[in-house]
């Protein structure tokens, strides 16, 4: 790069700066390039930084909601078993129930025909 600048400059003195030679306008060059990309090269750093920052906020905001889905989840999720639970009971209670009657007639049926 720095021999494509003193060959595009030539071996004169610049017109803009008199005291600079060729070789130290190719290096001024070199210099002004490095730092624009050191520039923007940290511009770019802080942005991905940002978007990091901002996709660790979204995660966490989905991690807390989805936790708060769950709780929500887990709670109905216990109620309707308790009310499950509860239905059962009643069923069977009612089984037991008909069947205490059912055997109750049986054994009245049977007293009848001794």
């Amino acid at each position: 790069m720095l021999a494509v600048a003193v060959m595009a400059t030539g071996c004169k003195k610049a017109d803009d700066n008199p005291n600079m030679g060729p070789a130290q306008e190719a290096g001024a060059a070199v210099d002004n390039a490095g730092a624009k990309v050191a520039e923007e090269t940290k511009e770019a750093a802080q942005a991905t930084e940002a978007a990091a920052d901002r996709a660790a906020a979204n995660v966490d905001a989905a991690a807390e909601r989805a936790g708060d889905n769950i709780e929500a989840a887990g709670a109905e999720v216990k109620q309707e078993t308790k009310e499950a639970a509860a239905e059962v009971r009643a069923a069977s209670d009612k089984v037991g129930d008909k069947t205490g009657a059912a055997l109750e007639r049986a054994g009245e049926k049977l007293q009848e025909k001794r």
